[in-house]
């Protein structure tokens, strides 16, 4: 599932990339989602990227914690917990395109020039799905530092909050925080005893 998604988003952004003007009725126009009802941006612009760089590093994010999200559900599975991990991680995506997006598309309704690309929601949700099950687990910040994954996305959220606030730059922040959120609850929503094992992993229990 994880590397269907991987190629799909990867096919799609590289042939957005040749034909640009094509690919511009999928970006996320908030304005034209809210007053035009053009819904399908919402799920459209998580497989379009900027360039080759966003694209890159979103896929090599998604395809290894998606993997180790998939492998976690299937281990689920064997133990009668969850059915259909491959189902579970469809809705994950997609609730994690889609819900990402919400506050993004009522923040800027009315704003007719703003846009946005990328998976980024989708990436925050499973990189937060797999911190739900592995807290203690390091995560290398920029590949080379190891954090432990709970520490990572604290300091992932607090970063994010504050560029947030700032709107410096070309980044959809309020995707990655949504994203997070969801990413990390899921797992509470598809079977509301795992919390007990998230604080299992933290020596809570």
């Amino acid at each position: 599932m994880t590397i269907i998604l991987v190629v799909v988003i990867s096919l799609v952004s590289v042939l957005a990339f040749r034909f640009r003007k094509q690919a511009d009725r999928f970006v996320l126009l908030p304005q034209r989602v809210v007053h035009h009802r053009e819904y399908f941006r919402v799920i459209s612009h998580a497989f379009l990227h900027v360039d080759y760089v966003h694209l890159v590093v979103n896929m090599i994010v998604l395809f290894s914690f998606g993997t180790s999200v998939e492998s976690i559900f299937r281990n689920l599975e064997s133990h009668d917990v969850i059915r259909s991990p491959h189902l579970h991680l469809a809705i994950l995506s997609f609730i994690g395109i889609t819900g990402s997006s919400i506050s993004t598309i009522l923040k800027h309704r009315n704003d007719p020039d703003y846009a946005a690309v990328g998976a980024s929601g989708l990436v925050s949700a499973i990189v937060f799905t797999h911190i739900f099950f592995q807290p203690m687990q390091k995560i290398y910040f920029y590949f080379a530092i190891p954090i432990p994954g709970l520490v990572f996305g604290i300091l992932y959220l607090v970063y994010s909050s504050y560029m947030s606030r700032k709107q410096k730059d070309n980044i959809n922040h309020d995707a990655h925080i949504w994203g997070a959120v969801i990413g990390f609850f899921y797992p509470v929503l598809m079977h509301p005893p795992l919390i007990r094992y998230f604080f299992e992993n933290l020596g809570l229990t």
